[in-house]
């Protein structure tokens, strides 16, 4: 997967009729929602079906259920998304009949370009994207600001945003977006206000080292219609990014430090909520959340501070912070039987098991924690298998499955048992690795015992026995 180099942009006209090729992912079906609410002729493909394609087929778009050359036959433009391999008959075949064949992310850009008035907010970071777009893009909603936004995951049904959607075109000027940085994407939008939640190396085999990583950070944050840069202050990486730049662009940081122009104090982590007192220069009062984590108040700091560079009220952003309920696969309740609770989570670097973990942690109460993980990417695996390691030891039982390869052929020698070896050794917690899904799913129910929370982590295939577990445990 390159780095995508910058393009020249099209027009959302110059589109004509689309084709996504995977278009059941949450961003890439957040697309064709958006394309469709623009009057474009959709069309797209999976590799399997989903409900996500019976969704988006009640919307008039056309989902085929395989690849094959012929399903782009009449269509004007083909998007893809950075996991497409060269080799898909799609692709193959839109390259051969000379189609445009546009990234994501320049898609997005030309959706972006349909009006004049959108202020693009772009939300990046290594961790904690898809819940800060997803909370601001609530957030602005409850202020009736109606945002477009297009997010990572499906937003929790609640009162202010559509149902279990992770893309919605707006009547006001606001443009949340879950900005990725993980192939340089996030520097195709014409962003004006820039999140960063945090900066710590990651994808690798896209940027080559962690300074060339941290460099597109700044060009980020940099970037020519950039009016203002909002970054965590508490974060190593962050910090050092908010004091490169701060001569180039307005610059509003947050966090629990002292220097934090957002700054959190006071904070408690109860078992079904978080508190803080939450201040910037004379405003502010008591922030009440009902997800649990220090990273889940950081992440409603942040959506405070893009309020506040918009210049709305303090009193009613706090209060319409309260409003969010989470996103699809983020600490995730799944369900509860004979008082053991499962829950799954999408965290897939260490930083991300780890904030996952303290967020059991703090939820567990008087049982113990159990956790499934599934390592995303061998060439991940390999690069931070110790990290992993020590992150999860924080967990009572350990399961690991094999690797989800996602985009990347295997590696020879890397496997889960390396994360699951370092387990044992980082802190002699007991570590099981089970290959398989089905055979990893009856071994966490095994180890299952009234009162203890499970959790299954892991951005690929292991979100699937989460009810598997559920359903062995009622047997």
């Amino acid at each position: 997967m390159p780095l995508i180099p910058s393009v020249e942009v099209p027009t959302a006209a110059e589109l004509g009729r689309v084709h996504l090729i995977a278009i059941g992912g949450s961003s890439m079906s957040g697309v064709a929602r958006l394309l469709a609410g623009l009057g474009h002729q959709v069309s797209g493909s999976d590799q399997a079906d989903s409900p996500v394609l019976a969704e988006l087929g009640a919307l008039g778009i056309t989902t085929h259920v395989g690849h094959d050359a012929d399903q782009v036959a009449d269509v004007d433009t083909v998007v893809v998304s950075s996991a497409i391999r060269e080799d898909n008959p799609e692709l193959v075949a839109a390259r051969e009949r000379g189609l445009p064949v546009l990234h994501r992310s320049t898609a997005i850009a030309a959706i972006l370009g349909t009006r004049r008035s959108f202020v693009p907010i772009s939300v990046s970071g290594t961790h904690g994207k898809t819940t800060t777009s997803a909370w601001l893009a609530v957030t602005l909603a409850a202020l009736g600001r109606d945002p477009s936004y297009l997010v990572g995951a499906p937003i929790a049904a609640n009162r202010v945003t559509r149902p279990d959607t992770a893309a919605h075109l707006g009547k006001g000027p606001d443009f949340v977006i879950e900005a990725d940085e993980s192939d340089g994407t996030f520097l195709q939008y014409p962003t004006q206000i820039a999140v960063v939640t945090n900066v710590e190396a990651d994808h690798l085999d896209n940027w080559g080292t962690a300074e060339a990583y941290a460099a597109g950070f700044d060009d980020f944050v940099t970037g020519p219609t950039v009016r203002l840069a909002v970054i965590n202050i508490d974060d190593t990486g962050a910090a050092a990014l908010a004091e490169r730049v701060a001569d180039r662009v307005e610059v509003i940081t947050y966090g629990q430090a002292p220097t934090a122009d957002v700054r959190l104090t006071d904070c408690v982590l109860g078992a079904d909520r978080s508190t803080a007192m939450l201040r910037h220069g004379e405003a502010g009062g008591p922030l009440r959340i009902g997800l649990l984590g220090q990273h889940n108040l950081s992440n409603a700091a942040a959506v405070y501070a893009v309020c506040v560079g918009l210049g709305i009220d303090d009193a009613p952003v706090r209060k319409a912070i309260e409003r969010f309920t989470g996103t699809s696969r983020r600490f995730q309740r799944i369900g509860e039987v004979h008082q053991v609770r499962v829950y799954d989570d999408y965290a897939h670097n260490p930083s991300k098991v780890r904030a996952a973990i303290s967020a059991g942690r703090a939820a567990v109460g008087r049982g113990r924690l159990v956790v499934c993980f599934q390592p995303h990417l061998y060439s991940r695996t390999r690069d931070f298998a110790d990290q992993f390691a020590e992150a999860l030891s924080g967990a009572d039982e350990v399961v690991v499955t094999d690797v989800y390869p996602a985009r990347e052929d295997p590696i020879p020698g890397v496997t889960g048992e390396l994360i699951a070896k370092g387990v044992r050794t980082a802190r002699g917690r007991t570590a099981h690795y089970v290959p398989g899904l089905d055979e990893a799913a009856a071994t966490t129910a095994r180890l299952a015992r009234p009162w203890d929370l499970v959790m299954t982590i892991g951005a690929g295939s292991v979100t699937r026995i989460a009810p598997v577990i559920l359903a062995t445990l009622e047997g």
